[in-house]
């Protein structure tokens, strides 16, 4: 005759011991699994976020000061540099810009009158500049281009993902530029007054300068 053993034959039932034992060891391999495909996400963060993550914002804040410092340091006055340019255009590049694929980068101080404008974007008469010169400013609520973020002459594609970071980088510095230099700026109400600025502009025509400031201000 054969020992009985503690398994089931067939037709046996299972103990309650053993169908505990099984339920037990089920719940512990579901809870282990659980865990496994369960990531910690911190109150406050965004869910799916990698902590490397490229945040517009963030860089934004951290970028346009600089962007402000290194353009200021470059700049000449308005008058200066269209002297500049028109005698060697090459030489004023050199000291007052910087090279890009399209065309440089030029850095310029002004001050000068307002005068009409359209979507932001106004013409600024200032004294000494030739006539044939035209200085126009944009001051939102759009910023557009890329100005600000080639005229750093240090950011550079290969420091990003992808384009669409490339790209996110440029607005982010123009949107933390907006939120500084023009909080409060009644754009209504610029046409006819006396303002003082610093900024970039992409020398495409060297008789029409469309400036991004980084510093921006009104004449009471």
């Amino acid at each position: 005759m054969s020992a009985t053993t503690g398994l089931n034959r067939p037709g046996q039932r299972m103990s309650p011991a053993l169908k505990r034992g099984i339920g037990a060891a089920a719940v512990i391999i579901l809870l282990i699994a659980m865990g496994l495909d369960t990531r910690v996400v911190p109150i406050g963060s965004s869910v799916g976020a990698s902590p490397d993550a490229f945040s517009p914002e963030q860089y934004g804040k951290t970028e346009f000061p600089k962007a402000r410092k290194i353009i200021e340091q470059r700049a000449a006055p308005a008058q200066q540099l269209a002297e500049a340019i028109a005698n060697d255009k090459a030489a004023a590049v050199e000291k007052y810009g910087v090279p890009t694929d399209i065309a440089p980068i030029m850095s310029v101080k002004f001050t000068g009158t307002v005068g009409e404008g359209t979507s932001g974007i106004y013409n600024v008469k200032v004294e000494g500049v030739p006539e044939d010169v035209t200085l126009r400013v944009q001051t939102g609520p759009a910023i557009m281009g890329t100005t600000l973020r080639d005229g750093v002459g240090n950011i550079e594609f290969g420091d990003f993902t992808n384009q669409i970071e490339y790209q996110n980088a440029a607005a982010a510095i123009n949107n933390a530029m907006k939120k500084e230099v023009f909080a409060g700026l009644d754009r209504d109400q610029l046409t006819g007054k006396t303002v003082t600025g610093v900024g970039a502009f992409q020398l495409i025509n060297p008789n029409n300068w469309l400036i991004t400031p980084v510093r921006f201000s009104v004449q009471q």
